[in-house]
């Protein structure tokens, strides 16, 4: 991609002498060709793109991660551009360029006398609080509109479950099923009989199992990475700025669905939990990056992904695709919902008081453990981990160590590149480190190196020996398991799902709960050396 945006910071070069009468902003995440803005070209109406540092910088975010945004958007101010439309691309290094949003707009509208400015609900609340005080001084009359994307609103848990302190991720996909109509008979009954097939999606990865190779892209974004250094943003992770394999354009994001479609739905979710060292992606979809910027919308995917199925029962399973169908109109909507019912109050929630920081080996993945080494290596060679390497490798570690939420929340943030704030907090600090104490999980999703062995193919060549819990090369998830379970052994107890794991701690022999707790403490005092 060459470099157009070198004189586009020019507030000129966007107006063209021709009046400006609205600003129309439209954010990193909000790459939606199909929203109703853009059905008809206004002379005098300027859509504004921005690349800022308030956005590169509130966490180190992996390289990658940046490099596919500002190319992303690049992409489509040209293709608005293109398609008739007045836009201002403000490059990260443009001298006009504050680097603040609503600094930005001050000053937009200030050299354009625009009177009006148009803006779409942002996802993040941080932003969404930055513009709303920001609306109620500007200079102009500011208009809300919806960003066009999501199924539900943000305010459905409130709407749909009035008076109950926590909604069930099961009942909200099931409430999602009958109100959209998706995989749902005429007479109102989920296909093939049951709401969910997450049991026969369970399976472990055969180890001879041949696995297509992913869809990767080779898009040159030499120009930004250049850009990047000479701007000295710190980021983390790889990249190869000449081939950056995610999708940044809307036709890329479409190719890499129907790929999935086409060729990984027929075993997604069986071995959507399963983990190996044979391949980074499996028959994950990956199309996340592409839906959290709106280059896609979630009912497109579906729609295809039934579309699909229908045609190929004979083998696609209803298992897969509803499995599929689950990740995009249940957890992707709930978690969006829990978010926005929950803030601001859920990103300081820290229900086990932890308060260790993780260690280094997370931005490095110098770690003799396996697991991690493999699962963390991958995030910074990919930017990706699918969602059990998340949950229960990266996260089960972290939340048995007791790291500080604020820690692993900002480390999950920087390092994936489909990692919003909306999605990321709840996936994290409910989902994985139960800070919240049970909104969003009925439990914590904690393991030992049993679970990890029989999900993945990480334990045959590891350092460590799963099979022992205490001694020299015991599994470190082992005595950390057991050792979570001891301090926090009152309040497990009285949850219903830990109940039968509580009591086989509190069956143990006094002298085998020593030798666990001594051995994990031993691990906790050497962390960096694991």
């Amino acid at each position: 991609m060459t470099n157009r945006y070198s004189n586009r910071s020019k507030l000129s070069q966007a107006i063209n002498d021709q009046p400006i009468s609205s600003v129309a902003l439209i954010m990193g995440d909000q790459l939606h060709a199909g929203h109703s803005w853009y059905k008809s070209t206004q002379d005098e109406r300027l859509f504004v793109l921005m690349e800022m540092r308030q956005e590169t910088d509130y966490v180190v975010h992996h390289r990658q991660k940046i490099l596919a945004f500002f190319s992303a958007m690049r992409h489509f101010a040209d293709a608005l551009t293109t398609a008739g439309h007045r836009v201002l691309y403000l490059q990260l290094d443009a001298p006009d360029n504050t680097q603040s949003l609503t600094e930005n707009l001050n000053w937009i509208v200030e050299q354009t006398t625009a009177k009006d400015v148009h803006l779409q609900q942002p996802d993040e609340y941080r932003v969404d609080q930055q513009l709303q005080q920001w609306a109620e001084t500007a200079n102009c009359a500011v208009h809300w509109h919806d960003s066009e994307h999501f199924l539900t609103q943000r305010d459905v848990l409130d709407r749909w479950f009035s008076g109950k302190s926590n909604t069930i991720m099961e009942h909200f996909y099931r409430r999602m099923r009958k109100e959209t109509g998706y995989l749902m008979t005429v007479d109102g009954k989920p296909e093939g009989g049951q709401w969910n097939y997450d049991k026969e999606n369970r399976e472990k990865l055969p180890r001879d199992h041949d696995i297509p190779q992913p869809l990767c892209f080779a898009n040159d974004v030499s120009v930004i990475d250049t850009m990047l250094e000479r701007c000295e943003v710190k980021t983390m992770g790889h990249a190869e700025p000449r081939k950056l394999i995610w999708p940044v354009t809307r036709s890329q994001a479409r190719e890499l669905l129907s790929f999935f479609i086409e060729n990984m739905l027929i075993h997604f979710g069986r071995y959507q939990d399963a983990m190996t060292t044979d391949g980074w992606s499996l028959y994950h979809a990956r199309v996340s990056f592409a839906l959290n910027t709106k280059m896609i919308t979630p009912r497109e995917v579906v729609d295809k992904a039934i579309e699909y199925w229908r045609s190929h029962q004979d083998t696609v399973s209803l298992a897969q695709i509803e499995g599929f169908v689950r990740q995009i109109i249940g957890w992707r909507e709930y978690v969006r919902a829990i978010y926005w019912q929950r803030m601001p109050d859920y990103e300081s929630v820290n229900h086990f008081n932890h308060n260790r920081e993780l260690p280094d080996f997370y931005w490095t993945a110098n770690t003799k453990m396996a697991c991690l080494q493999h699962s963390i290596n991958q995030s910074l060679d990919y930017a990706y981990a699918h969602h059990i390497q998340r949950l229960m490798v990266t996260g089960n570690f972290a939340l048995l160590i007791g790291a500080h939420p604020d820690f692993v929340d900002r480390w999950y943030l920087g390092i994936y590149i489909d990692a919003l704030q909306w999605v990321e907090l709840p996936n994290t600090r409910g989902m994985s480190q139960y800070a919240d104490g049970g909104v969003l999980a009925t439990k914590p999703y904690i393991s030992s190196g049993s679970y990890i062995q029989k999900m993945s193919h990480y334990c045959n060549d590891c350092h460590y020996q799963v099979q022992r819990k205490v001694g020299e090369k015991a599994c470190p998830f082992n005595s950390l398991y057991w050792h979570f379970i001891d301090r926090h052994f009152d309040e497990l107890s009285r949850n219903p799902r830990m109940a039968l794991i509580t009591k086989q701690w509190e069956k143990r022999a006094d002298a085998d709960k020593k030798e666990l707790i001594q051995q994990a403490n031993h691990y906790l005092e050497s962390l960096e050396d694991l």
